[in-house]
């Protein structure tokens, strides 16, 4: 039977007492598949590396750039009087010219009539606390900037997985998405433009494997220490790098890659590293290779969009307008804090309410997400993260329940990837509501871990998108309080996955069988008995092996 608000926060209260951390015993034993992964860490067949997600490779603190701005004293009004979004949006287009800086939200309320941009790197919007420092939308992204279809067709609306009340962008990127919006041109929505065609070759790689920090290049003339790069591979007529992604074998090479256009879109895959040195054509990256780069994917690093670095939203909440939740995939776009095409960039105390989706991540890699809430009448995607994200780090973080009934014909997913995102962390999570929402779209190698969860969501995808998963998805120390399986329990459908320290669940009436056919792969340990190994955090255990 599903626990009641009370119960859940309860009892998850009860076991942190007992314990000293959600789902985590005194008793507990070394996991077997950790001293495989331990022995291997960049290469290990289940467990993806993923000790460095997040901004800086994980730092445990946000850079603090000096205060550059006070928005009341530019003439923001904090008892929500009047609009204050285009003194905000104009003091912090000032500290981006000027090289950067904070702009600061002093205690208070302020309402916004436009959504709030960040287009230049090294600008931080703080508040005094998400307790003190509220942003009251009254319009959304359908209002303020237009429809946005789909580039697949149909009468879906786009801001249901894009875009937010505070969006983070490079500037001139976002300003080529949303006048390709406007003109109902429906763009992709990463690295490499609308049409995925503005990029230039920096240099090609010679052959090299998943694991692997140090490649060489052919010609290292235009790469230098510190540069942001975008690792990309191509597939070929076979569709041998999808199969890699989904572990190979023979069920991937059995699978029928050619209909699935949704997936083969997402293809070149794109990943953003920075470079830490170049010595000759020796090249040393920030992260592990994800994949192998073989010739038949013509490995390269280019350069795309300028990327908005060091940006940030601290200590607020954004407040939507109570509305009731929208049908599904119609969303008008009363959206939260979304980053795309941005690298270690984050969000630290931060609420959001009453949003139609919460906190996205679009073509973002290395952000952090560190003590952040979706709250209020209920959100389609309280996190999404697709069009290829990956590293990031989402932690600490809360779905609360909702305080009104879902409406009729809407959906809730919960903490989402899709479409070849790769290298995620969730970790020390409590999810009153929601599930493990794996889209389809084949992501790969992410974690969840340290979560407690009322798993009452459901999981989407267009069948176009292709598998739920690729290869290498871990589920390490999670408790399910209401017993439902929902994408938590994964060893029958996601290749080369490794299940560890769930709850015991059942399955419910959406119930998935396996995309790819033949032996799977994947590993269980410690079924039923969350917290009962150690390590309890499989992110936190990885970031103590060292940095590599």
């Amino acid at each position: 039977m599903a626990l009641s608000r009370r119960q859940f926060v309860g009892g998850a209260a009860a076991v942190v007492a007992a314990t000293g951390t959600t789902g985590f015993s005194p008793s507990a034993r070394p996991a077997a598949l950790w001293r495989e992964f331990a022995a291997a860490p960049y290469t290990h067949p289940q467990i993806p590396y993923v000790g460095r997600a997040g901004a800086h490779a994980g730092a445990r603190r946000a850079p603090r750039p000096p205060v550059v701005a006070n928005a009341v004293t530019h003439g923001a009004t904090p008892d929500g009087s009047a609009d204050s979004a285009p003194v905000i949006n104009r003091a912090l287009t000032e500290a981006g010219e000027r090289g950067g800086g904070t702009v600061l939200l002093p205690p208070g309320t302020y309402r916004i009539d436009d959504y709030l941009r960040i287009g230049h790197s090294g600008v931080v919007l703080r508040g005094a606390g998400s307790g003190r420092t509220t942003l009251l939308a009254t319009r959304n992204l359908t209002e303020l900037i237009g429809p946005y279809g789909s580039r697949y067709g149909g009468d879906k609306s786009s801001w249901s997985w894009a875009g937010g009340l505070v969006w983070l962008s490079p500037h001139a990127r976002h300003a080529s998405l949303t006048a390709a919006i406007r003109d109902r041109a429906w763009p992709f929505e990463g690295w490499t433009g609308n049409r995925r065609d503005e990029w230039t070759t920096l240099t090609t790689l010679r052959p090299a494997r998943r694991g692997d920090r140090r490649v060489t290049v052919e010609d290292p003339s235009a790469l230098r220490r510190g540069q942001l790069v975008v690792l990309r591979l191509a597939d070929d007529s076979a569709h041998t790098l999808l199969e890699h992604m989904a572990g190979g074998g023979p069920g991937p090479e059995a699978y029928a890659w050619d209909d699935k256009t949704k997936l083969t879109s997402y293809v070149p895959y794109e990943w953003p590293v920075r470079i830490t040195a170049v010595r000759g054509r020796t090249v040393t990256l920030e992260r592990p290779l994800p994949l192998d780069a073989r010739p038949e994917w013509d490995p390269r690093l280019v350069s795309g969009a300028a990327p908005l670095t060091d940006s940030g939203v601290v200590g607020l909440t954004l407040e939507a307008p109570p509305v009731a939740q929208s049908p599904h995939l119609l969303d008008k776009g009363y959206n939260g804090v979304t980053f795309q095409c941005a690298y270690d960039c984050w969000a630290e105390d931060v609420v959001v309410r009453n949003v139609d989706n919460g906190f996205g991540l679009v073509a973002a890699s290395a952000c952090t997400l560190r003590r952040t809430r979706v709250e209020g009448r209920g959100s389609h995607h309280p996190y999404f993260c697709r069009e290829g994200a990956h590293d990031n780090l989402v932690e600490d973080f809360r779905i609360a329940a909702r305080t009104v009934p879902a409406p009729a014909g809407t959906q809730l997913h919960g903490i989402n990837v899709e479409g070849l995102s790769s290298h995620n962390v969730w970790s020390r999570g409590v999810m009153e509501t929601g599930t493990f929402d794996t889209h389809r779209g084949m992501p790969f190698a992410n974690v969840r871990t340290e979560i407690t969860v009322e798993n009452d969501g459901r999981h989407g995808g267009d069948a176009s998108a292709g598998p739920l998963y690729g290869a290498r998805f871990a589920h390490w120390n999670v408790t399910v309080t209401n017993g439902r399986a929902g994408l938590v329990k994964i060893d029958a459908i996601a290749p080369y996955s490794a299940t560890v320290g769930i709850s015991e669940v059942r399955e419910f009436d959406q119930t998935d069988v396996p995309d790819f056919t033949g032996e799977l792969h994947a590993r269980v340990e410690a079924y039923g008995d969350p917290g009962s190994v150690r390590p309890r955090n499989l992110y936190e255990a990885q970031r103590e092996l060292g940095q590599g």
